[in-house]
């Protein structure tokens, strides 16, 4: 019998991104449609601890996805809400959790949380504590930081069964497509070279050199429908302090990734880099041996097959808006 059988689950973010594939592993595995309960951001701020109270109680697994997120762009401009509302919603979640007696607690943090420069390639759990994250998306990634040491003051004081993910870049399906100041690169990447495809732009504008200091600049990008599999495989199997890193192991050259974009949605003009535009943190590259010896979990989308079904669904969405 799953482990999911009978309980009740909150997932925050559950009609998200990340959240719907993770909703339909917790069916694949045991779980009943009636016990999980997704909480709408129209009836629960969760920023509020009231609101966490009520949408918590009675639940015996909360999984905490919501999150407010985007892109570079959009951590450059939102840096104060993105600390505030990330912070806020942990916080409340995992205390009111912690209230109600609440069973166990899974908390998605960040890849942004790791330093800018940090002392491996890849990047282990251990390394969280070496420097401070990449500026740009510093608030951020020390918000959700901070709910991983929670989680963990919580288990030490209260015996509290907190467990903290850190999922390395996630791209898919229903990302923010149509939400271009919220983009990450890979959904801003496809949008950008299918609009020009179609309206015959004669040059695309990326952002960065895809360089720093030489050296290119890359990213490991993990599929959101295996990101998925790791959430519920953890909240089913992983019980312990630890941070986990949740990635497919593999590190792409952004300017691969441009080139790839480029080729597999048929564009034939220049691209046009914008000096100006920040290029982020030089590297992400995750360690990923805890998540396998932990509970199971290996990537199984390989890199181009999950970019083609992005990009199919991308130009399906488009030509139905």
């Amino acid at each position: 019998m799953s482990g999911f059988a009978g309980k009740k689950i909150l997932v925050t973010g559950g009609s998200g991104f990340l959240g719907a594939p993770v909703i339909a592993q917790l069916l694949g595995r045991g779980a009943r449609r009636e016990d999980i309960t997704v909480p709408r951001s129209a009836r629960y701020d969760l920023r509020l601890p009231e609101a966490c109270a009520e949408a918590v109680a009675g639940q015996d697994l909360v999984i905490h996805l919501a999150a407010n997120a985007g892109g570079i762009g959009w951590n450059r401009s939102h840096p104060g809400s993105l600390f505030y509302d990330n912070a806020a919603m942990g916080i409340h979640l995992v205390e009111e959790s912690r209230k109600a007696g609440v069973k166990k607690f899974v908390q998605i943090g960040t890849v942004c949380a790791y330093p800018f420069q940090p002392t491996h390639i890849p990047f282990r759990e251990d390394d969280l504590w070496a420097g401070y994250p990449e500026r740009t998306n510093a608030p951020y990634g020390m918000a959700k930081k901070m709910m991983m040491v929670m989680g963990q003051a919580y288990r030490q004081e209260y015996d509290f069964n907190v467990i903290y993910l850190l999922p390395v870049n996630l791209y898919g399906p229903r990302d923010h497509f149509f939400e271009p100041e919220k983009s990450h690169v890979i959904p801003a990447l496809i949008r950008k070279f299918v609009d020009a495809r179609e309206s015959g732009a004669p040059e695309v504008v990326v952002w960065g050199s895809g360089y720093f200091k030489g050296t290119p600049v890359s990213r490991e990008f993990l599929y959101v429908d295996d990101a998925a599999e790791a959430v519920a495989l953890a909240a089913e199997r992983y019980d312990g302090s630890e941070p986990v890193n949740v990635g497919a192991g593999r590190e792409v050259p952004i300017n691969d990734l441009i080139a790839m974009v480029r080729e597999m949605t048929g564009y034939r003009g220049e691209v046009v880099r914008d000096l100006a535009k920040p290029d982020g943190q030089p590297r992400r590259c995750l360690d990923t041996s805890r998540a396998k010896e932990g509970f199971g979990f290996v990537a199984r989308t390989p890199f181009e097959e999950g970019l083609r079904r992005t990009i199919a669904w991308y130009e399906q969405a488009r030509r139905e808006r």
